[in-house]
């Protein structure tokens, strides 16, 4: 069997199927070795039904390194399932028993075999230099109301404005909406006022920082989906191109036939 062959085989409907189904299956198995009434009584079968499907995955990975060759890993998709199966052939006994727990890690592999789910993920990844800015942006505001706070606060509510720390773990406490009503009603009895502080914080943190954030994770999945068309539409294209090529020189060829059966008969 040749490459093509085992390449057609391996990314063929059924197979991607099978591997996703394993994939759940062997996710709900990790899952059922977390009990120990499980374990007790069916922990033998469950390891061994890790190893069975285990033993797939590293036949699919090399069966896919046959298929592609060193191509294989240009693709990130492709480093990341190689990695994933990689971990979890490291050994898991003595003081790297701690890596059984990596084998979790598999589940992962769905993001990859699902094209909606890697859509997303693609999405979020080319989205990152932009929530970066997004980051330094939220950064900026907790620096500039940690300091205010701490100015502001310190010296009567030192456990939660006493000094920059202290402010910025408050702020982000404040910026998840949890509790923030108790330390803002604590506060307000000796400063009235601080309700402006805090309404100010929470719509710059909270509601314009994460609208922001859903936007340009938005715009971004509508960047990749046009790529992805555009170039769904080139690869079309070029397919058509070679197709008329091919019959350009079928014709071509067909035409010299007809010439020479001419020439032929002529001479008869």
């Amino acid at each position: 069997m040749n490459r093509e062959k085992i390449k057609q085989f391996i990314e063929s409907k059924s197979v991607q199927n099978f591997i996703i189904g394993l994939i759940v299956f062997n996710s709900i198995t990790i899952g059922m070795e977390t009990s120990e009434n499980v374990m007790l009584n069916f922990g033998r079968t469950l390891l061994l039904i890790d190893k069975i499907i285990l033993a797939v995955f590293v036949i699919e990975i090399l069966l896919k390194l046959y298929a592609y060759g060193f191509p294989f890993f240009k693709s990130g998709w492709n480093i990341f399932d190689f990695s994933i199966v990689a971990i979890a052939l490291l050994p898991a006994s003595g003081t790297l028993a701690v890596l059984r727990s990596l084998r979790i890690f598999r589940s992962l592999r769905l993001l990859k075999n699902l094209p909606k789910l890697r859509f997303i993920v693609e999405a979020l990844l080319h989205s990152l230099p932009s929530l970066g800015w997004i980051f330094v942006l939220l950064a900026l505001v907790f620096y500039v109301f940690a300091v205010i706070g701490t100015k502001l606060f310190g010296a009567a509510y030192p456990e939660w404005f006493g000094n920059l720390g202290a402010s910025m773990f408050s702020l982000f406490q404040i910026m998840t909406l949890e509790g923030w009503v108790e330390i803002s009603r604590e506060i307000m009895k000796e400063f009235p006022l601080a309700n402006i502080y805090f309404i100010i914080f929470i719509l710059l943190a909270s509601y314009t920082t994460l609208n922001i954030f859903i936007a340009i994770v938005v715009n971004t999945m509508s960047e990749v989906q046009q790529k992805t068309s555009k170039e769904g539409i080139e690869k079309i294209e070029d397919i058509i191109q070679d197709e008329k090529e091919e019959l350009r020189k079928d014709i071509l060829s067909l035409k010299e036939q007809i010439i020479r059966l001419e020439e032929k008969f002529s001479r008869k």
